[in-house]
């Protein structure tokens, strides 16, 4: 891809996620470390470990051009600037346009996806080779500019809209397409662009089962317009799936890291509550772990919420939030299981008339746990690894 008629911007990235890599580890990972070694799109072995973020001050040549030079003489868009500003500034930003080689190989892809007889295999690992790696090298970065994917997205539909849609939902050898890692870095212009396309796959998960919406629920969201296109995304997916590695959805995630923004934008877009991952936690009992009040209490307000369900140990919110030493939270799920008209009677590792009295000590003594309620009652049975979806996994 090269530049022409346009002007150069500002240098400007945006936070990455601090919890889990996008490919499933619990260290961040990004496409900058990603190699396209074993590409699930292109299943070849002959390129070496290939970087898809090279560094700012290093260019690569590709059909005889140079190319990397876009990536640091434009920044990400300011997204607090007013509409009509921004729309000055689109005016006057750079426009790039692919090079022969990428060009070349669109139309082989395009060949391709009309007659899967009509490329050889080594013809079509070469193609998809060359397709991928520049493709995620401009969308996938850190620093990736949203005017340079609208770009490449503009190219490819120009091409065919199956060739457009093919290299938007591309995967790397990890199984992350290019929304799993602009979403991963917070670059939401780029999200933004990539939506804007309709073609993506926004329930895709990557080898870890990890979707964009999963990701984008511990997203760094700073603006307000960020925050919209958050929603939109999660308007467009399935906020209930699960991940394939622990069970884990979107809501979860949020809750075990206290994210009360993204816990409402979930909700508002029907994430489900009771939804329990692979050991029985919910979100409540994530909630309730985590001493997480004030979503403890926007769960328990929403419609159908169960506080009674219980985990694989068969411990459940109440038994949970009195383990982790959080008796208000306690307090709250006592008050709900035992007087919300919606809700049966408790059943739980306690009899009723221990759990009684454990309600009428902390509404009495907030804070305070007598001994003699506490005096003969069974223990927890409780693994000693934490749930993926608790304390143990994230902090």
């Amino acid at each position: 891809m090269k530049k022409k008629d346009g002007r150069a911007g500002a240098n400007g990235t945006k936070k990455n996620l601090q919890f889990v890599g996008v490919n499933g580890g619990y260290e961040t990972t990004s496409s900058d470390e990603s190699s396209s070694e074993d590409s699930s799109s292109s299943g070849s072995e002959e390129e070496d470990e290939e970087e898809y973020g090279a560094k700012e001050d290093e260019y690569q040549k590709d059909g005889g051009r140079r190319i990397g030079e876009e990536f640091q003489n434009e920044g990400a868009e300011d997204v607090d600037k007013k509409d009509e500003e921004e729309g000055s500034e689109n005016e006057k930003r750079e426009r790039y346009e692919l090079s022969e080689k990428m060009l070349a190989a669109c139309d082989v892809l395009k060949t391709h996806l009309s007659d899967s007889k009509a490329v050889s295999s080594k013809d079509l690992r070469a193609v998809l080779n060359t397709v991928q790696h520049e493709w995620f090298r401009a969308s996938s970065q850190k620093a990736a500019v949203a005017g340079m994917v609208k770009d490449y997205l503009r190219a490819f539909e120009a091409v065919s809209p199956d060739v457009l849609r093919h290299i938007v939902n591309m995967a790397d050898g990890n199984g992350n397409t290019a929304l799993h890692y602009s979403v991963s870095h917070s670059n939401f212009q780029v999200v933004k662009k990539l939506l804007d396309a309709d073609v993506c796959n926004v329930n895709q998960q990557n080898k870890a089962g990890y979707t964009p919406i999963m990701l984008a629920a511990l997203a760094a969201v700073e603006t307000p317009k960020d925050m919209c296109i958050v929603e939109e995304l999660f308007s467009k997916g399935d906020v209930n799936a699960r991940a394939s590695q622990a069970g884990q959805t979107g809501l979860m995630l949020a809750v075990s890291h206290g994210r009360m923004d993204m816990v409402r934008a979930l909700l508002a877009h029907g994430a489900d509550v009771n939804v329990q991952d692979d050991e029985g936690s919910t979100a409540l009992m994530c909630a309730s772990e985590h001493g997480h009040v004030e979503i403890v209490k926007l769960l328990l307000g929403q419609p159908g919420c169960d506080a009674t369900l219980s985990d694989g140990d068969g411990s459940n919110a109440l038994s949970i939030a009195l383990e982790a030493g959080h008796k208000d939270i306690a307090v709250l799920l006592y008050a709900h299981v035992n007087f919300s008209k919606a809700q049966s009677p408790v059943s739980c590792s306690f009899c009723r008339s221990e759990m009684h009295r454990l309600f009428i000590c902390c509404f009495l003594l907030p804070h305070v746990l007598c001994s003699c309620v506490l005096q003969g009652t069974p223990r927890l049975g409780r693994k000693t690894s934490p749930s993926p979806t608790r304390r143990g996994m994230f902090d």
